[in-house]
């Protein structure tokens, strides 16, 4: 019999709760892999971690977030498995951009999908989750729109109150039509095939109106596939009344960003929330981080929601081409969180290694669906 594949894995788990997801996504993984062995119809699987120790600690030795060479080093890696970035010692945007943004932005890791779930047994401020299934996902455009660091600050020499500041945000057509492109192709795989486009065209006059024309010609070349233009304040609305509207919701880089938080505190919590940023083109290894940031009033206390880091383990998976051991994955999350056994964040009482030691042992009873 022909040994298990063994993926190697970069694991950064980098600051505050990251640190504590990781290591609990980590022994879900490897337990799910060890089930891979035991007779299932599955292939073999198993995990070679590599840890990097970058994030707000290692600046603090180092003056960098991360080595000199470290994307040379996670080059070969077959995916990244992140935590989370930021902490008091570290102005947000100088940890940002050091360590997420500078992976995501060399690797482009172009397209951020962030499904947002209702799990079962989790509590949602909506109404409409008690009464009909809601489920959708956002596709974020991750490698330019409003955060591709392009602009400055100047005039300062003028004296107090005299700077300037400029944030230039950057649409591409090559960039609209991608991301535009994976959405639609990621809606024939839904039950209901509708991809939702968010801008802000009646304001943004020039980035907005080029993404509207793109969507516009790429839908075109998806006739099966129900196709709208909304406005992000409108979306935002949509989100809260009519969410059973959605289906793939397709948007740049601030507007994605912003909504998918959303979505994820209608779910229940921005602690279940997972995400992949992908380079589909495979020429980069794509990286899986849950959406929650580093929690410094409860890192270190050990009572963190380990789910988006699991289900974030579940796309790496997909990604992997191991499509049955995240569904049974899934499945094992949903059973755990309608078992009732969840973290403070949603109204329980357990903590991160009871969820975690939960998933596992719900792990042997979930076949792959």
């Amino acid at each position: 019999m022909a040994g298990p594949r063994i993926y190697r894995i970069a694991a950064i788990p980098a600051d505050g709760v990251g640190k504590e997801v990781i290591a609990a996504g980590r022994r879900v993984l490897d337990a799910l892999a060890g089930q891979s062995a035991a007779g299932r119809d599955e292939p073999r699987f198993g995990f070679d971690w590599t840890d990097f120790p970058w994030g707000s600690e290692y600046y603090a030795q180092h003056g960098l977030m991360m080595d000199p060479d470290g994307l040379q080093r996670l080059r070969n890696f077959d995916a990244i498995y992140f935590g989370a970035v930021g902490w008091e010692n570290v102005p947000d945007h100088v940890s940002l951009w050091g360590l997420r943004l500078n992976i995501t932005q060399n690797f482009d890791q172009w397209a951020n999908v962030r499904p947002v779930t209702f799990l079962p047994g989790i509590e949602s401020p909506l109404r409409k989750a008690d009464r009909m299934p809601l489920d959708w996902v956002v596709v974020r455009e991750n490698s330019e729109g409003e955060y591709a660091g392009l602009g400055g600050r100047n005039l300062s020499g003028r004296g107090p109150g005299n700077e300037v500041a400029v944030q230039t945000a950057l649409f591409t057509e090559k960039g609209c039509e991608r991301i535009i492109r994976f959405a639609f192709d990621l809606a024939r795989t839904r039950t209901v095939r509708r991809v939702s486009s968010v801008t802000k065209s009646n304001a943004q006059q020039y980035g907005s109106v080029l993404w509207d024309d793109v969507f516009h010609r790429v839908a075109a070349d998806y006739p099966d596939v129900q196709s709208e233009s909304v406005l992000v304040d409108a979306m935002s609305a949509r989100f809260v009344l009519h969410p059973e509207d959605l289906s793939v919701v397709v948007a740049s880089n601030l507007f994605a960003d912003i909504l998918s938080d959303l979505g994820s505190a209608l779910a229940g919590s921005l602690g279940l929330a997972a995400s992949a940023n992908l380079n589909p083109e495979r020429r980069f290894p794509s990286m899986f981080e849950p959406v929650h940031g580093s929690a410094p009033d409860i890192a270190g206390r050990g009572i963190c929601n380990p789910v988006g880091a699991i289900l974030s383990g579940a796309l790496m998976l997909e990604h992997l081409g191991l499509p049955a051991a995240a569904r049974r994955l899934q499945g094992a999350v949903e059973a755990v969180t309608a078992a009732g056994c969840t973290t403070a964040d949603v109204g329980g009482t357990a903590d991160t290694e009871e969820v975690t030691d939960a998933v596992i042992e719900a792990l042997k009873g979930c076949p792959g669906r």
